[in-house]
């Protein structure tokens, strides 16, 4: 997350912009150097994958997304031909040609003339938001919008050290990413949304948020009407000793928790009290969105500062993600999102 974690000298200062910091020190001061509390590796088991996604098919969990699913995806979106997705780079563009790869073939249509939606104050080479767009079903509601979005840039290449050099981005945020791609997939080919749907991967967030900040302002230039801003952040393993799968950043701003839980018929998010003191609300995609449109707009995340402790470093890998979980919060949130899209008023609410 841009804007998980970043400390100015002797107080925190979040922002992924800043200066670096020790993840296993500062923000997980109960984890070994080289290790994580409650670790959580990708079991590589076909038979056991396969085994949960037969339980996510018969049990409660209506299963549409499956472990491969994610795993196909994410081996992508982080591999080292990508080189860290650095914005501006040649890997960030490979990842860009792969999302309008899965929006062409799932019937999402760009939203502007093109999916690539130039950054205009993006000095350091050519920047784009990739942005695909599904039109509602219904005469009316057609005309509001629900925007689904994560950032699909990384922080690149860290040179000056030995071995591994490449920032992947499994975690931050490749696991965002594929959640919003495989939501993409969904409507794209059930269509059971009656207001209109923006599918955005926003490039620059590691900048500064300067995707979403250049979106916002060219969406809101259009008069566009804006419901909710829906943004995934680091989901890529499960928390710790939750009685929930994700929290809500701006958990208390809203009623948006209540309204996901009700649509998911469990406690699916929660709050998390290090979000709350680490302001996260303000630190990611959904900021620029509630400044410009004073609407709805919050993060879903399932990083709790003692699940991760591969942060901005070359250690997020594929490797350390959980696809099974991953593929369970995309099949637990399909139908949230349903339900938002298709409620007959506008149900998300400020406090």
């Amino acid at each position: 997350m841009k804007n998980i974690v970043l400390w100015f000298i002797g107080f925190l200062v979040l922002g992924c912009g800043g200066a670096k910091v020790e993840q296993s020190t500062v923000l997980n001061p109960t984890n070994k150097p080289n290790g994580v509390r409650g670790e959580v590796v990708r079991n590589t088991s076909k038979d056991v994958n396969n085994t949960t996604d037969r339980k996510m098919a018969s049990g409660k969990i209506k299963a549409f997304t499956t472990s491969q699913d994610i795993e196909k995806i994410m081996l992508f979106l982080t591999a080292d031909e990508l080189q860290g997705r650095d914005t501006g780079s040649e890997g960030i563009s490979k990842a860009a040609d792969f999302i309008q790869n899965v929006f062409e073939k799932n019937n999402i249509q760009p939203y502007f003339s093109s999916y690539r939606d130039t950054l205009t104050d993006y000095k350091d080479g050519i920047a784009y938001n990739m942005v695909g767009y599904l039109p509602g079903t219904d005469p009316d509601l057609k005309n509001e919008f629900i925007i689904v979005g994560a950032h699909y840039d990384h922080i690149g290449v860290q040179n000056g050290q030995s071995g591994d050099v490449i920032a992947n981005g499994a975690n931050d945020n490749a696991s965002g990413t594929t959640s919003v791609l495989e939501f993409a997939r969904f409507f794209g080919n059930q269509k059971p949304n009656k207001r209109s749907i923006i599918f955005a991967l926003f490039t620059a967030e590691e900048k500064g948020l300067l995707g979403s900040k250049h979106l916002a302002e060219k969406l809101k230039k259009q008069n566009l009407d804006l419901y909710a801003m829906l943004n995934f952040e680091m989901i890529g393993v499960p928390m710790v000793d939750k009685d929930h799968s994700l929290y809500l950043t701006g958990f208390e701003l809203s009623n948006l928790a209540e309204i996901s839980n009700g649509y998911a018929h469990k406690n699916l998010v929660g709050f998390l009290p290090k979000a709350k003191e680490f302001n996260l609300f303000r630190r990611s995609d959904n900021a620029p969105f509630y400044d410009t449109f004073n609407v709805p707009a919050q993060t879903y995340s399932s990083f709790d500062f003692t699940n991760f402790n591969e942060y901005h470093k070359v250690g997020d890998e594929a490797s350390k993600m959980d696809f099974i979980f991953m593929a369970t919060i995309v099949n637990e949130c399909i139908p949230v999102l349903t339900g938002i899209v298709n409620a007959p008023i506008k149900e998300i609410k400020y406090n």
